[in-house]
């Protein structure tokens, strides 16, 4: 069974979760690539308040078209290696703070039709509201997830001079 409330309540707690973790990863090494073409703690960070705009844009497509199709979206191919290395940190943290809030404060007001309403999507057999915003949840500590092992990994001293992803 579907439950709204169990995903809004998961979006509405990413925040609390991601921005601590991204503030505990040590500055020497928050913009270190793993390897090339893998995201830095910064990177996965900066993507989360991006693609806000993305879903705001689906979610008021859904609601007013009665069939409408998504693309997918591929950061990788779609957008230049280095742009989320040339984001501001704390301000995408702020923008993905306050996105979510109204994001959250706009689900806690659709209906029952509305989280049923489906679109069609390259990627997926199935696709409603519903979907998207439990895989937005989904996706919040996937990279919530990434994050953490960067911030981990025992192979990376911390303390010492890193070498980050060139800033283009």
């Amino acid at each position: 069974m579907h439950n709204p409330d169990a995903v809004i309540e998961a979006l509405a707690r990413a925040p609390e979760i991601v921005v601590p973790l991204v503030r505990e990863v040590p500055r020497a090494i928050l913009t270190r690539r793993p390897a090339p073409a893998r995201w830095s703690a910064h990177e996965h960070a900066c993507h989360l308040a991006h693609v806000h705009a993305l879903f705001f844009d689906r979610l008021d497509l859904m609601l007013r078209e009665p069939q409408p199709f998504i693309g997918g979206y591929q950061p990788g191919a779609q957008d230049p290696d280095d742009m989320l290395l040339r984001m501001d940190l704390e301000e995408a943290l702020a923008r993905f703070v306050a996105d979510r809030g109204r994001l959250v404060a706009r689900l806690r007001a659709l209906s029952e039709t509305d989280w049923a309403r489906t679109a069609r999507h390259n990627e997926y057999r199935a696709y409603s509201v519903f979907i998207m915003f439990r895989h937005v949840a989904l996706h919040d500590f996937l990279h919530g997830y990434r994050i953490e092992e960067l911030l981990l990994r025992p192979d990376w001293n911390a303390g010492a001079a890193a070498t980050s992803a060139p800033r283009g």
